[in-house]
């Protein structure tokens, strides 16, 4: 029997591919794990960025929190002509205001099927399932997590178990559009689970882990493939550094 390849969603950062075996397997949906100031949000930029100059595919990057300008500011400080590359149709960023009216799911669900990305982002999942908003429930009226919890009989012990159900719906309607997805949540400090709702790492199809320790005056950077479904990986730790072009792996 014929061993079906694996079909490759490549980064454009090459010691990435090349632990990856490739790149990410298309479809996967991977999270992007890491404190503050590790570069969550510049590798996802530059994730969408190289596959639009390199590889001729759109990204689509849906952010909670930076807006639009922001975002261009973020860019242009690595000399990626975000504007251009979203006047010629190959990248499309949107803000989404999850506390406003209409439902995320919904939301994405359009833009997806409007713009049709082969690649997205979603910046960040630790504001989403803080106040994750869920349309279609009742008279179409939107619901917060807070809000959720009061409907369900029996209510859940816990808010990570109504997470749970939440990220199994979103990642489910991500799945069928087959994009290869890549979504930021902060690594807490201790480390005990791989993100901050400690649920989406045994959801996802992959993890990667950024890390910065200060040492001295500078800041010692390291990145590790956690896990990553349909592919071998080279799991070791790996040096990166952010430089004027991005980010650059070892």
């Amino acid at each position: 029997m014929a061993i079906e390849e694996v079909l490759r969603t490549k980064t454009g950062i090459q010691g990435l591919d090349k632990a990856l075996n490739g790149g990410f397997p298309q479809g996967n949906i991977v999270l992007v794990s890491g404190g503050a100031g590790t570069g969550k949000s510049t590798f996802c930029l530059q994730f969408l960025v190289n596959g639009a100059t390199l590889f001729g595919e759109k990204g689509l990057y849906v952010s909670t929190e930076q807006n639009r300008a922001e975002l261009a500011k973020q860019a242009a400080g690595f000399d990626w002509k975000l504007a251009d590359l979203e006047q010629r149709g190959l990248i499309k960023v949107v803000y989404f205001d999850i506390t406003g009216p209409d439902g995320f799911s919904d939301q994405l669900n359009k833009l997806i099927t409007e713009f049709k990305p082969k690649r997205l982002i979603i910046d960040s999942l630790t504001t989403l399932t803080d106040s994750l908003i869920v349309s279609g429930m009742g008279e179409d009226k939107a619901f917060s997590l807070v809000q959720i919890a009061e409907t369900v009989n029996p209510i859940p012990r816990t808010e990570q178990i109504i997470t749970k159900n939440i990220l199994y719906s979103l990642f489910r309607e991500i799945k069928k559009s087959g994009i290869t997805t890549l979504l930021t949540t902060e690594l807490p400090e201790d480390q005990r689970t791989l993100s901050a709702d400690g649920v989406s790492e045994f959801i996802a199809d992959g993890v990667l882990l950024l890390n910065a320790v200060p040492v001295g005056d500078t800041l010692n950077r390291s990145i590790l493939v956690r896990k990553m479904r349909y592919t071998k990986i080279d799991a070791g730790m790996k040096s990166y550094d952010i430089i004027e072009s991005g980010i650059s792996i070892e």
